[in-house]
C-alpha cells in the first residue's frame, strides 16, 4: 500500500505517543480503535495543512473513507507508536492520505510494522460547513504514478457509492432475548449496541463528530460482540473499507451496532453500523452515517490464534449475510496468497 516518493515538495507528517493502560485491554492488547483514531488524526493535520495553503476560505479536512486496513502485529502498553502520514493523491475535491504506523520497544529498539491505512478526506470551509473547497494538487514523480492515484479514486467513489446505497436500506434488528439467554453462538446472542450523545470533546472546529472518535466506538462495539462470541482474549486484524455516508453533529445520539456476519476456523467478520438522530431538533430523522466490516481473531494467553467457534445461522436473512462474508474471506486469503507470490 505505502509508495513513498510519489510526489514533490511536500514532507509526510510523523506523529509518535507511547501507549498507556487505558489504550489497551484487559491482556495489554492496544485497542485497534485507538490506532484507528491515531491514524485519522495523522491523515487530518497533513490534509487540512495541505489544503490550507492556498489563498481563500480557510478550511478544515473532513474523512469520507477509510480503505481495508491490516493490524498486522500488536501493539502493547508501553510501546511507542510512530505514525506516518504522506498525501499521495489529489483530486479536484478530494485527497487519499496513505499511512504507516510502527511500533517501538524502547527497551530494546526494536520496531515492527504495525499497520497501514488509506483515507481519503475532503476539505470543507470554516465559514460554511456545506462549502467543499477545491483541492491544491501535488507534484507526482511520473504520470503513471498519477495515473494510478486517479484510478484508486474512481475505485473508491464507485465503491462509496454502492455501499451508500446497500446499507441505507438496512436497519439492524434488535437482539433477540432468547438467543441472548438461551442459545450461544448465534447472531442475536452476540450483537451489541453502544448509545453515545456527540458532546464538544467529540467534535472537531465545525461542531461535528471527529472521524476517529467514531471509529474507535465501532471498533469497540465490535470488540464486545467478538469477545461475547468467543469468550477469549481477541484483537483486531482488519477493518473492510469504512465509509463516512453523512456527518454527524454535536447535540447528536449516536446508536453504534455490531453484528456477526461470517466465522471462519481462525476469524470473524463483524459489520458494524452507526445510526445518528439529534437529541434537540425533533425534526431530524434517525439516519445511516457510517457503516464498516471489522474482522477479528480469538487469542490465547501467549497470543496465539485460537480455533473460532462456529456461529449458528438462523434464517435466510443471516445465511444470506454468511455468503456475502464468506465470498469476502475468499477474496481477502486469494490477494493475501497472491501478495506472498511477489
Amino acid at each position: 500500500m505505502w509508495a513513498p516518493q510519489l510526489h514533490k515538495g511536500l514532507s509526510p507528517l510523523q506523529l509518535c505517543r507511547i501507549m498507556r493502560p487505558d489504550d489497551a485491554n484487559i491482556m495489554g492488547n492496544v485497542h485497534g480503535g485507538i490506532i484507528l483514531k491515531m491514524i485519522e488524526e495523522a491523515g487530518c493535520i497533513v490534509s487540512t495543512r495541505h489544503c490550507n495553503t492556498q489563498d481563500g476560505d480557510r478550511c478544515l479536512a473532513l474523512l469520507v473513507r477509510v480503505e481495508k486496513t491490516e493490524f498486522l502485529s500488536p501493539v502493547f502498553i508501553g510501546e511507542v507508536v510512530h505514525i506516518t502520514a504522506e498525501i499521495t493523491y489529489t483530486s479536484k475535491h478530494s485527497l487519499e492520505v496513505q499511512v504507516i504506523v510502527m511500533a517501538e520497544n524502547i527497551l530494546t529498539g526494536g520496531k515492527k510494522l504495525a499497520s497501514k491505512a488509506a483515507l481519503w478526506y475532503v476539505p470543507c470551509s470554516l465559514q460554511n460547513v456545506n462549502k467543499i473547497m477545491e483541492v491544491p494538487s501535488i507534484q507526482y514523480v511520473s504520470a503513471e504514478q498519477k495515473e494510478e492515484g486517479r484510478k484508486r479514486y474512481e475505485a473508491q467513489k464507485i465503491e462509496r457509492m454502492e455501499t451508500k446505497a446497500r446499507v441505507e436500506e438496512v436497519m439492524p434488528p434488535l437482539p433477540n432475548s432468547e438467543d441472548a439467554t438461551k442459545e450461544p453462538h448465534t447472531v442475536g446472542f452476540s450483537q451489541s449496541s453502544l448509545i453515545h450523545l456527540v458532546g464538544p470533546l467529540d467534535c472537531i472546529l465545525h461542531d461535528y463528530v471527529h472521524g476517529g472518535v467514531t471509529m474507535k466506538l465501532m471498533d469497540e462495539v465490535a470488540g464486545i460482540v467478538a469477545a461475547r462470541h468467543c469468550n477469549t482474549n481477541i484483537v483486531t486484524a482488519s477493518v473492510d473499507a469504512i465509509n463516512f455516508h453523512r456527518k454527524i453533529k454535536k447535540g447528536c445520539v449516536v446508536t453504534v451496532t455490531g453484528r456477526l456476519t461470517f466465522v471462519s476456523n481462525r476469524s470473524m467478520e463483524l459489520e458494524v453500523l452507526v445510526d445518528a438522530a439529534s437529541l434537540v431538533e425533533k425534526e431530524m430523522k434517525k439516519y445511516r452515517a457510517v457503516s464498516a466490516f471489522f474482522t477479528f481473531i480469538s487469542l490465547d494467553k501467549d497470543n496465539k490464534p485460537l480455533p473460532v467457534p462456529p456461529l449458528k445461522i438462523k434464517g435466510e436473512e443471516e445465511q444470506r449475510r454468511f455468503e456475502e462474508g464468506n465470498a469476502r474471506y475468499l477474496q481477502a486469503k486469494a490477494k493475501r496468497l497472491a501478495d506472498n507470490r511477489q
